[in-house]
């Protein structure tokens, strides 16, 4: 299984041979909240292709203009740092309610304004709408879900890469029959969603401890989670700066900036969701990270030269989704790494920093224009994206050090944790008998490989032991703990009850990994050497083959780090050994 379909909810563990439903085949929460995700996610893109638009509408300059985004992003910033108070005291589900209730009010607000100050404004209460909602989207659309988390990660890395890449093109069409379109139309959306919250969203439980609103702040004093968000500071300096001002010198009408940035926003999502986690596998978090932000400043500093051709620019902002998309997805891994702290608060405290450099870029950005020339802005930017890499490197220590084991006596890497006694194996069964080891995550189809793994030991002769992977989902800027202890020792237990009845020799393991699905692969291949394993067993993954057997997967990282023999097993078929060139083989076949 990879680490991708891992935990989630502890449903169908109880049914023995349950096939693994589709990853779309949700309750209705679930999509009534991945509907709002969606519109969430235009929300900054929607604008990119009006600002020329409202800059003549409303004769203001561009650095007026660039309040919009000045706004939105310090008082979400702000309203981070209390946003896990609140979700923590009301419940998350009254929490989203809230935030969408407040984007549409705002949203429609700036719609009948008239000023460029009001819509500034405006924009301010929808970034309070938006840290509300987004501190408790996923954590929701998780606890929602059927057949484990794996199908709610698909549906919001989906709602995620729909918004980016949909956002800019909704935005160009409406911005071209009025600027006043995009805001009436992210509050007509906005509608629609809450209405089906509130209609199809359970209340979900409170969390037994209430966040303090100081937590976030507090957090701050780790040198880690400090110097991850003064990296995310810089680096959302740079990048809204592109996004505030790159529009200007293209010279295009809001149709075809929003073609633009469609484009963008599709490259975007693409190496966010897809290629960041293959290149982390394959170079490790750091160096992936410094190559990343000195292809930001290259990309910066050409937009800041040819500011004058508006191909150049055009061109440049394109390219640079790629590089937004695995910057995006990497950092939030690496301030959850580093950070010994609850994820929720490392989020907050992340989102606080990142969203202060976000909003103040733009502000400083249009000073800088109205001064100068309008390539000042882009060369500061592309400054911050440089600055960025010596702030990461003084925490590469603190990062590679929790890759390898734990900061401040947490552990943050892979971990293995025992459950239960287990069942004792028979007596004439060899005190140094090699184990079969199972990998299996919480969804319907766990029970079906436990027990085909169960019959693969009885026939060699083996003890099994049965890992549970559970791993905390890291997905853009929010990160969510997708099992509690007790769910995952639950998932575990069951298991074993359930092979003690059929007289099966077996113990029981929690395998904790954060985001990085092959390191918890890699660790997975390390524990099988220690303990002598014969074979380790993975069963098929809810989220499909290429997803399962890609480089960067759970399953890809334990088949080239084992020691012993990995195997496919399937109750209908038999067990398939995994090397690289079966890897190659099962991703073709899924073509």
């Amino acid at each position: 299984m990879s680490a991708s379909q891992g935990p989630g909810t502890s449903q169908g563990q109880g049914a023995p041979h349950a096939k693994a439903a589709s990853p779309f085949r949700q309750p209705k929460a679930v999509w009534a909240v991945a509907f709002a995700c969606v519109i969430s996610f235009m929300g900054i893109g929607l604008v990119d292709p009006i600002l020329p638009a409202l800059a003549d509408s409303l004769h203001a300059t561009p650095s007026q203009v660039s309040l919009l985004f000045s706004s939105y992003l310090i008082v979400t910033a702000v309203a981070m740092l209390f946003v896990g108070w609140v979700s923590s005291r009301i419940g998350a589900k009254r929490t989203l309610v809230t935030g969408l209730a407040v984007i549409v009010v705002f949203a429609a607000l700036a719609g009948t304004t008239d000023s460029i100050n009001g819509i500034v404004g405006f924009r301010a209460g929808w970034g309070l709408g938006n840290a509300l909602f987004i501190a408790t989207s996923l954590a929701v659309i998780v606890a929602s879900a059927s057949g484990g988390f794996g199908g709610a990660i698909i549906l919001y890395e989906t709602a995620l890469g729909l918004g980016i890449a949909v956002g800019p093109l909704l935005g160009g069409e409406l911005g071209g029959i009025s600027w006043r379109g995009p805001f009436f139309g992210v509050a007509a959306l906005m509608a629609i969603a809450l209405i089906a919250t509130i209609a199809f969203v359970p209340d979900l439980p409170k969390p037994k401890r209430v966040t303090s609103p100081l937590a976030p702040l507090k957090a701050l004093r780790h040198r880690g989670l400090l110097t991850m968000g003064i990296m995310a500071l810089l680096y959302n300096w740079g990048f809204f700066t592109m996004l505030g001002y790159a529009p200007y010198p293209m010279e295009l009408n809001a149709h075809e900036l929003g073609l633009v940035f469609t484009g963008w926003g599709l490259l975007v999502a693409a190496f966010s969701v897809f290629f960041a986690p293959r290149l982390q596998a394959r170079y490790g978090t750091a160096p992936v990270l410094y190559a990343n932000l000195l292809g930001l400043s290259i990309v910066m500093a050409v937009i800041a030269a040819g500011v004058s051709d508006p191909t150049t620019v055009i061109v440049a902002v394109v390219v640079s989704g790629a590089f937004i998309g695995i910057n995006n997805t990497l950092t939030t891994q690496a301030v959850m790494l580093v950070s010994p702290v609850e994820r929720p608060v490392a989020s907050s405290a992340y989102g606080f920093l990142r969203f202060i450099g976000g909003g103040l870029a733009p502000y400083v950005a249009g000073k800088l224009a109205d001064a100068t020339d309008l390539s000042v802005p882009f060369y500061l930017g592309a400054a911050t994206f440089l600055l960025a890499i010596p702030v990461l490197a003084s925490g590469h220590g603190l990062l590679r050090k929790a890759e390898e084991g734990g900061i401040d006596g947490e552990p943050v890497a892979p971990t293995l944790t025992a459950v239960g006694a287990g069942v004792a194996a028979p007596a004439d069964a060899q005190a140094d008998a090699q184990p079969v080891v199972v990998a299996v995550g919480a969804h319907p189809g766990a029970a079906a490989v436990v027990d085909s793994a169960a019959r693969l030991a009885r026939d060699t002769g083996s003890p099994l032991e049965v890992v549970h992977v559970r791993q905390t989902a890291v997905v853009e800027e929010q990160a969510v703990d997708t099992e509690t202890d007790a769910q995952a020792t639950a998932a575990v237990t069951a298991h074993l009850d359930r092979l003690s009845g059929l007289g099966v020799a077996a113990t029981g393991q929690i395998l904790t990994g954060v985001g990085d699905h092959a390191a918890a692969g890699r660790a997975l291949a390390r524990h099988a050497a220690e303990v002598g394993a014969r074979t380790v067993a993975v069963g098929r993954s809810p989220r499909g083959p290429l997803t399962q057997f890609a480089d960067g997967s759970f399953t890809s990282a334990l088949t080239h780090a084992a020691t012993c023999t990995v195997v496919l097993v399937d109750p209908e078929e038999e067990p398939r050994p995994l090397t690289a060139r079966s890897l190659t083989e099962l991703r073709a076949e899924a073509r």
